[in-house]
């Protein structure tokens, strides 16, 4: 099969031939049809994200099961299928509860852990492989139909988490970004009053294309102040893709009482706020991680009901994959891009 292969840290992809995959007892091999193109897997091909290479990377697929090995009995051949993209155990706690992404035996992530979508098969365990509605017309739309498993399930997850009600305020940071204008779109789904907060006043357009009402650039002046004023006294829900020491910070003073902050970056950075002001308040800050395996089947069928539909504005072939993840580097794609992988 032809393959992109990652062969170190910020190297180009080299578009190789390499063996097809057999599936093992409990795997299955799907066809490659589209694979999402995000920064959760350019930071692997910029050496952010530590991985054993040579790596195929991806894992937001549509494609279609070819092969089975031992004991599957969930998919069968032929199966329009996308992946779940954590490699979780399913039988801790955790993994019981339908909390997959706190998995006490996690195994890491598909184009990690073990090769991804980027080729034209891609083996994973049996249990990784989600069934596609049959109101998805994925043959038609097979890159929108790949990115619904992180571009709308991770909203979906965060609208739960945050416990997001109608005719709340809703302040997205980063909303320009991939993740961010579908965040948008889900909170605007829900009924919130949505706010876009990006330092990129040229994506404002796409934002409020996507649900949002209005849109701050923080350069601008007191970040703070302009969101307190558009809410009446207090954002009820800040999201924070960034989740810069600033965002941070920022996204948790413009809370009002009864506030929840939503950290999803994975920069990692430390920020402060006031134990006082967060007594008065009660306010909540709360991690998310990527969505349940249920989640990412709700968006599914979210999307076949035509209740949301995932923004693809740019697509590339294999031989213009490089090309485009340098567009990601760079911040240059509003929603999100794909990789075709088989055009047949």
């Amino acid at each position: 099969m032809k393959a992109l292969v990652l062969n170190g840290p910020g190297e180009p992809f080299s578009l190789e031939a390499v063996p097809d995959p057999a599936p093992g007892p409990g795997e299955a091999v799907a066809r490659v049809i589209s694979c999402g193109a995000g920064l959760t897997i350019q930071h692997v091909k910029a050496g952010r994200a530590k991985v054993d290479y040579p790596r195929i990377i991806g894992h937001e697929i549509t494609g279609v099961i070819e092969a089975m090995g031992e004991g599957v009995t969930e998919i069968s051949i032929g199966d329009p299928v996308t992946a779940y993209f954590y490699l979780t155990c399913g039988v801790c706690k955790w993994c019981r509860i339908d909390r997959e992404t706190l998995c006490e035996n996690f195994g890491g992530y598909i184009g990690r852990a073990c090769n991804g979508g980027y080729a034209e098969l891609i083996k994973l365990p049996a249990k990784n492989f989600v069934k596609l509605p049959a109101a998805l017309d994925w043959k038609a739309h097979p890159a929108e139909v790949g990115v619904i498993t992180d571009a709308i399930a991770t909203p979906v997850k965060v609208i739960r988490h945050a416990g997001v009600k109608a005719g709340e305020t809703v302040a997205v940071f980063g909303a320009g970004g991939g993740l961010g204008i579908h965040m948008l779109m889900l909170a605007k789904w829900a009924h919130a009053h949505v706010i876009a907060v990006d330092i990129a006043e040229d994506k404002f357009d796409a934002c409020r294309q996507a649900g949002a009402d209005e849109c701050i650039n923080p350069r601008d002046g007191n970040a703070v102040e302009a969101l307190m004023d558009l809410s009446g006294g207090g954002v009820d829900i800040s999201i924070d893709f960034v989740s810069s020491t600033e965002t941070l910070e920022t996204a948790v003073q413009c809370l009002g009482r009864g506030g929840r902050m939503v950290t999803l970056g994975g920069s990692g950075n430390l920020f402060s706020t006031h134990a006082h002001a967060m007594l008065e308040k009660e306010l909540v800050l709360m991690g998310s991680r990527y969505a349940t395996r249920q989640e990412v089947i709700d968006a599914l069928n979210l999307c076949a009901r035509g209740d949301v539909w995932p923004l693809v504005t740019e697509t590339a072939d294999m031989d213009g994959a490089e090309a485009l993840h340098e567009r990601l580097e760079k911040g240059l794609v509003s929603g999100r891009a794909a990789i075709l992988i088989d055009g047949s």
